[in-house]
């Protein structure tokens, strides 16, 4: 008896060296790959050319042919007994895909093609009103942050719409080719997969979102309802209705996504009043003072100043002699010391916020860098984004006095102002942030299919933002297209997610900087203690379950959204207030 145990140990542990020789194999292969492919996607986002285009199509056809390979290989592993760590390890392998290809290889160079081709129509959009006069997106959105012109701002955001036209038969197609890819990998469809990532089933990680949705519902309602009135009187009630949905166009961004732009619409009269955008303008802040200065603010509370290489190897401002991919990202080219950014600064206020968000990613990437491959990424893909996010939190008027920024901090009694631009920013963007993926989800399951894309896209828009098209439209338009994340394949609710966290982890740093002030005003900058304990956490990648990393980091396993609403109660009683005598919901 003693013997057959023997042979049983010796089985298990045999199978799990071969396990963790094939992961050390693989992810030293991988690491190398990502190297050159990062590479090339950086040289193509910064010159699209044919070329490029050509030649990042064939490295990211390389890399997911090369992990789609070592996934069905892992599958070896299946239902045997590992470490948890080995097992880990596994499950991101095979996670790691976000459009997983077939495993035919020339379906996997067809996926490669059409993804690349719809991230091109997307870089490469501009609306011409004549031959003569063609806007980029980032002239688009500039004229439409300051713009109340109702008519010139319907003619922005239809042009605009109407560069995602072609991109429906290529997207019917992409939808095909990763569907069968995650079907070959084992899941349902690419929308399945998507919502395994997150260390607990499917089924469950809706109902989580859903439940946050419901929680923050309420706050969602009561500031659509006060800044519909407003527009409605500014506008007139017969373009903006007291008891429908927004026309999607009047809110000051391409997509209705950041309201922050009417703030000068729906301004609270007796709140103290600055143009952050003026302030940097007056202080001679240009693009690279402005990179500085959120570096600094890392600097301040204990993280170790960029590398040389990021500052030369950064793209901060729009070329003027060809086409780039303008959508701020942050990068990690080697996953070690080469970080850099790529964005079209704008020498605006949002810009400002923007920078410290990529920022964040970069010291993330930063922290993880000693972790294996496999755990160089987030806890979950919504820590990523959310680790930026937080820093900005500690953007405040008190911040911005004590940088030099602001001549004088206003009192506690003229918040309102700031806490409204914040909620126009931040609350209104959770909708958006839950809808994008809910209709890829739906997409990719079949509920949605291709002759219904752009109703059912207008049917989630409604229910969950209550905004609707400014124009009609019809199943010739595509125009979830219009959205940078759509036809460049990125996962959204992380956004919806990283809304809800930065929030609960902006208040744990504040306990930690020992902040005696209100949530809202409270800033971390220059505590080592705050940022001691966020560096723990950031260290950690993703080696362990991310409900682990969230407790040990806020003392909560499951993500709530008690710490937007404290963050934000001043605001609802204003709001309460505000809104007697009118009709909310839509």
């Amino acid at each position: 008896m003693g013997s057959e145990v023997n042979q049983v140990t010796e089985s298990v542990t045999s199978v799990e060296q071969d396990a963790q020789s094939f992961l050390y194999k693989t992810e030293d292969y991988l690491s190398k790959l990502n190297h050159f492919v990062a590479r090339t996607r950086w040289v193509h986002g910064n010159f699209i050319t044919y070329d490029t285009s050509a030649l990042v199509a064939e490295a990211e056809g390389q890399r997911r042919a090369a992990v789609v390979r070592l996934a069905h290989e892992a599958s070896q592993f299946n239902n045997i007994p590992l470490s948890q760590d080995t097992l880990r390890k596994l499950d991101k392998l095979k996670l790691s895909l976000t459009l997983p290809t077939p495993i035919d290889e020339d379906k996997n160079q067809q996926l490669s093609k059409v993804t690349t081709a719809l991230g091109d129509l997307y870089g490469q959009g501009k609306y011409c009103r004549d031959n003569d006069s063609c806007l980029s997106l980032t002239e688009i959105n500039r004229i439409m942050s300051s713009s109340q012109d109702y008519e010139e701002l319907l003619d922005l955001w239809t042009g605009w719409h109407d560069i995602a036209k072609p991109m429906k038969p290529l997207y019917e197609q992409e939808v095909l080719l990763a569907n069968q890819g995650a079907r070959e990998l084992g899941y349902n469809d690419t929308g399945a997969m998507w919502r395994s990532k997150y260390d607990m089933p499917p089924e469950e990680f809706t109902r989580e979102l859903e439940q946050l949705w419901l929680q923050v519902k309420p706050f969602y309602q009561s500031l659509h309802c006060h800044v519909r009135a407003k527009l409605s009187k500014w506008y007139g009630d017969d373009k903006v209705a007291l008891d429908k949905p927004i026309p999607a166009h009047l809110l000051g961004n391409m997509w209705a996504q950041s309201w922050i732009n009417v703030y000068p619409i729906v301004a609270p009269e007796s709140s103290h009043r600055f143009d952050l955008t003026e302030l940097l303008k007056k202080e001679g802040y240009d693009e690279l003072k402005m990179v500085r200065a959120a570096e600094n603010f890392f600097t301040s509370i204990g993280f170790s100043p960029l590398p040389d290489t990021f500052y030369e190897r950064s793209l901060f401002t729009k070329p003027r002699d060809r086409d780039v991919h303008c959508h701020a990202s942050a990068w990690s080219l080697d996953g070690q010391d080469d970080i850099r950014i790529k964005m079209c600064i704008q020498k605006t206020g949002k810009g400002f916020h923007v920078i410290h968000h990529e920022l964040g990613h970069n010291f993330y990437h930063r922290a993880y860098r000693e972790q294996p491959f496999l755990y160089q990424q987030g806890a979950n893909d919504g820590f990523h984004e959310a680790i930026g996010d937080t820093i900005t939190l500690s953007v405040t008027p008190g911040y911005l006095h004590e940088i030099g920024l602001l001549e004088a901090l206003p009192a506690e009694s003229e918040d309102i102002g700031f806490l409204m631009k914040m909620a126009l920013d931040k609350v209104a963007f959770l909708p958006f942030g839950l809808l994008v993926d809910q209709w890829r989800w739906k997409v990719f399951s079949g509920e949605i299919t291709s002759d219904n894309y752009n109703q059912a896209w207008w049917s989630l828009r409604e229910e969950y933002q209550g905004v609707r098209a400014p124009v009609h439209r019809n199943e010739g338009d595509f125009d979830p297209g219009a959205k940078y994340h759509v036809p460049k394949n990125t996962p959204y609710v992380r956004y919806f997610l990283a809304h809800i966290m930065q929030f609960e982890f902006h208040r744990t740093l504040c306990e930690k900087a020992g902040s005696r002030v209100a949530l809202h005003r409270c800033s971390i900058y220059k505590s080592k203690e705050a940022g001691r304990h966020f560096n723990n956490m950031l260290e950690m990648g993703a080696s362990r379950p991310w409900q682990e990393i969230y407790a040990d980091f806020t003392g909560k396993e499951v993500f709530d959204a008690s710490a937007m609403l404290e963050y934000f109660a001043p605001l609802q009683a204003y709001l309460d207030e505000q809104n007697q005598g009118l009709s909310c919901g839509w």
